[in-house]
């Protein structure tokens, strides 16, 4: 055999590289010819291959690989040939080949791709080149028919690995064999594996150690079984003697990409799992339904995915997207774009549209596209139920970058409007836009709203033209929200009363402060103090009136002081406290415990601030809520008569029902007082610096020395059960939350609420978050500054996300707001800002996720019309139904997906 070599060798190295390249382009160009199912091509390195060309091609004028060959393949003393290459040399192609198991034959690395890594070569070419340079190992692979229509050609790169579990032996063996072998080649391979006869065994899909399906169909392709790379394959073996239950083999395989091409015939490569799912028809399990019509197959439930079935349901049937799946691709698909999925994404993506509009009903189990998915959006991995349209932005993202036409981005740097008319400013950042993403996504489904960014304090309007992939609108009737605040008196005029009012729920504390005003009677010598509680502790004063409302959330908890007009004040905090239940009525200081709703007063700093001053405010404010049969004993010894003139009066605040509202701290000693009960001597703790307290009774007559860089005066207030019994402090108790969900009930639907209604308060201007705030060029600051949006360019598939989801500290809560939307005519011409042409903007829609059921615990479904026989379907997993067009307007829409219309004076662009 040695000799054979070394004569064909010798032949070889009679031919000029001249010869050789001719010789080989002729072989080639037969074998292209005569191409067809079955023939056998072989993996070359690339490396191989490069030197070779190379080396033929030296003669050659013009030469464009000149500069890319390197020293080593030249001939030494300095002259320019080329060095003839040595034998071919795959080994970096293959794992260890000694390590390899013999069922599986020799395996290659797992993210080959190719003509980076290796190219195929026909059969022909790969003897002509083996005969003159030897060398390996060997790498056949067959081609095999793929696509939808199961007539173009793609070689079987990566055939399907599969593990072998025999029960109850236990024994295990991987093989390789290509999907396109039958069922039968599958039993007759693990019988000679395992010494087994056909008629001792049955052979499972176990798929991730379940039995899905009993493989007894012997004609039918692997391919068509739905059988995945590197899944398990359960070989049973009847009358066994002591079942076992096997384990399933966790290696994982990460795919190649790109296209197969050998010498002009276009070959898909088959691509691991990626492979798998191009050339996949159609799933098999499930039962057929009636009918042959495309675009009516179902998805099965793979446990808690009806939130991505009905979001790739939508996508498939969006008309542009089905019909660039089914057409070839690959050409655009971005390779080595670091935002994207090195294509694996788009390619399952693809595939799953492709079975999904295959002929036949039979519902296809999207476990390959469930894989790719949660290996690179790992927050959807597992088997919980996920939010339809996180996951439907995740895809319409990366499915962008994983085509995006534009290979390397270009750096631009956007400018402000700086006065230029809006027409041009728009065109310029869509252009820059454009420059940088580039894609089937983009040309579908973005569009363009303008950006109005306003100085709150300095006026600079800033305007910008930002891409929109789809629109999140609230779910208000209105532009408001209720939020109820308890109301305090400093004077004790009235009882603490928790007012609700309506204010607009992107406003501002200045529109809350100012409702409640109104409601509570404020006199004109008066302004309120807001603040928020937390933990019975006074968490922030709510006194820029600029502060947004929306950082309040519906579970914080507000109360608010009427306190003097005074220029010069310090804020008094009286802090409540009582002993833990349990503890004796000792004086033990660690025994209280912060409770209820501390209470405001303003001191002025204009005069001396005298103990016994401070001790009076404290009685006047909490005598409203002194027991009737204490009222006889209201004076307080050794501080003026001033007291005695308090008015407990017990009227209530206008609009609301009275509830507690005063929050208190806790940290010092019970005083049992000299002085007689009945002059209701509270116990009152002065905290100074180092958190020392003083006993605000010893010395009433003595001023306060305070730092004069502290804001207020923290007091507190030990609550003793003698003094619980005086006074009725529920007042101070359960202050309520600013909005408090009731429990979920079947209520009669109310008004309505419209689309536009919806939109239009997605248009309103609102000032932005605390956490997202505008730097100013003007001012050089962070500024909560006002945001305008307005639409400015509609895409061709436009997509409305209807916020049901709220979210707070400590809650979540589903709005079942009936919201009446167009299915036809949805116009959307007075919405858009640019005048640059007056074509009518109208849509119909298409398709439509749904939501029904609470949080956490709801089931995600889909109506999508088929356009050709212009005809509503329902999607619930596997079911497919016709349904009427009555029936797709629901509480439950969540996504809806419109499409634009072609009217007589509008063109496919915007």
């Amino acid at each position: 055999m040695a000799a054979v070599s070394m004569r064909s060798r010798s032949r070889s190295m009679e031919l000029s590289p001249e010869e050789e390249r001719i010789l080989i382009r002729d072989i080639a160009l037969a074998a292209e010819a005569n191409s067809k199912e079955g023939d056998i091509f072989y993996l070359l390195t690339q490396r191989w291959w490069q030197h070779w060309i190379d080396y033929v091609n030296q003669d050659q004028p013009n030469n464009p690989n000149d500069v890319s060959f390197v020293s080593e393949h030249y001939d030494s003393a300095g002259s320019s040939t080329l060095k003839r290459p040595a034998g071919i040399d795959n080994s970096d192609l293959i794992y260890d080949a000694a390590s390899a198991d013999t069922n599986s034959g020799i395996d290659i690395h797992d993210t080959l791709l190719e003509g980076r890594d290796y190219v195929l070569l026909p059969q022909e070419v790969w003897n002509q080149l083996h005969t003159w340079y030897g060398g390996g190992p060997t790498l056949p692979r067959k081609v095999i028919s793929s696509g939808l229509s199961q007539t173009e050609m793609a070689v079987e790169v990566y055939p399907l690995r599969l593990q072998l579990l025999v029960m109850p032996k236990g024994d295990r063996s991987i093989i390789r064999i290509s999907k396109k072998e039958t069922i039968a080649e599958l039993h007759r391979s693990a019988c000679d594996i395992f010494d087994l006869s056909m008629e001792q065994v049955c052979i499972w899909d176990y798929y991730g150690r379940r039995k899905h399906a009993l493989m007894n169909d012997m004609d039918k392709t692997l391919d068509d079984a739905n059988i995945q790379m590197d899944q398990d394959i359960l070989v049973e073996v009847l009358n066994p003697v002591n079942g076992t239950t096997l384990g399933r083999s966790t290696r994982g395989l990460s795919a190649t990409k790109g296209a197969s091409r050998s010498y002009s015939v276009e070959l898909i490569q088959s691509q691991g799992l990626i492979a798998r799912e191009l050339d996949t028809p159609y799933g098999t399990i499930g039962v057929s339904t009636r009918g042959s019509s495309c675009g009516l197959t179902g998805l099965q439930n793979l446990g808690n995915t009806c939130f991505m079935n009905s979001a790739i349901q939508c996508l498939v049937h969006t008309p542009e997207f089905a019909r660039y799946f089914r057409e070839d691709y690959h050409q655009e698909i971005n390779w080595q774009n670091p935002l994207g999925m090195v294509g694996e994404l788009a390619l399952a993506f693809g595939e799953l549209l492709r079975k999904l509009w295959a002929p036949g009903r039979t519902p296809v189990a999207p476990r390959p596209f469930k894989t790719k998915l949660a290996r690179f959006a790992p927050q959807f991995s597992g088997y919980n139920q996920h939010d339809s349209q996180e996951l439907l932005a995740f895809l319409l993202d990366g499915l962008h970058e994983d085509l995006n036409r534009v290979k390397h981005k270009p750096y631009i740097k956007s400018r402000d409007a700086d006065g230029r008319p809006d027409e041009d400013v728009a065109d310029e950042y869509w252009a820059n836009h454009i420059a940088r993403n580039d894609s089937i996504i983009v040309d579908v489904c973005q569009g363009q709203y303008k950006s109005t960014l306003v100085c709150p304090i300095c006026n600079k309007v800033s305007v910008t033209f930002d891409p929109f992939m789809y629109l999140s609108l609230p779910l208000q009737s209105t532009t408001t929200r209720t939020m109820t605040v308890t109301v305090f008196t400093s004077d004790g005029s009235a009882l603490p009363s928790a007012c609700t009012v309506t204010v607009p729920k992107q406003g501002r504390c200045r529109d809350l402060i100012q409702m409640l005003s109104n409601a509570s009677s404020v006199k004109h010598s008066e302004k309120l103090l807001l603040v928020e509680i937390q933990h019975h502790m006074i968490q922030r004063f709510l006194e820029d009136p600029l502060i947004s409302l929306s950082t309040i959330k519906d579970d914080d908890h507000l109360a608010a002081f009427k306190v003097p007009k005074l220029a010069n004040t310090k804020y008094l905090q009286l802090i409540h406290r009582r002993r833990e239940q349990g503890n004796s009525d000792s004086q033990i200081t660690s025994g209280w415990k912060p409770y209820g709703t501390p209470l405001v007063l303003p001191i002025s700093c204009d005069d001396e601030i005298i103990g016994g001053n401070i001790l009076m405010m404290v009685h006047k404010m909490l005598s409203p809520m002194l027991r009737t049969k204490s009222l006889e004993h209201t004076k307080i010894s050794g501080l003026s008569s001033a007291t005695e003139g308090s008015d407990p009066s017990l009227d209530l605040c206008s609009g609301g029902a009275c509830t507690d509202s005063v929050v208190s701290n806790s940290a010092n000693k019970d005083i049992t007082s000299s002085k007689p009960v009945s002059s209701l001597e509270l116990p009152l703790q002065l905290v100074g610096e180092n958190n020392t307290c003083t006993d605000l009774w010893v010395g009433v007559e003595k001023a306060i020395r305070l730092a004069s860089s502290s804001t207020s005066i923290l007091i507190y207030v030990d609550w003793s059960q003698k003094f619980l019994e005086k006074y009725d402090t529920h007042y101070l108790e359960n202050l309520p939350e600013v909005f408090k969900y009731g429990p979920v009930t079947k209520k009669a639907r109310t008004e309505p609420l419209s689309l536009y209604t919806c939109l239009e308060a997605f248009l309103r201007e609102e000032p932005l978050v605390p956490e997202d705030m505008w730097y100013c060029p003007q001012c050089k600051e962070r500024r909560q500054a006002s945001k305008k949006l307005d639409l400015w360019r509609l895409p061709e598939v436009l997509v409305i996300h209807l916020k049901r989801f709220s979210y707070s500290r400590s809650m979540k809560h589903k709005l079942e707001t009936f919201v009446d939307f167009p299915i036809h005519d949805f116009d959307l011409t007075n919405y858009v800002a640019s005048k640059k042409n007056a074509r009518r903007q109208l849509y119909e829609l298409y398709a439509l996720t749904n939501h029904i059921g609470g949080m956490g615990s709801g089931h995600y479904t889909a109506h999508i019309k088929l356009l050709d026989e212009n005809r509503w379907y329902s999607f619930d997993d596997s079911c497919v139904s016709p349904i009427n067009e009555e029936e797709v307007k629901s509480g439950a829409a969540y996504v809806l997906f419109y499409r634009r219309v072609m009217t007589e004076d509008a063109d496919a662009s915007c």
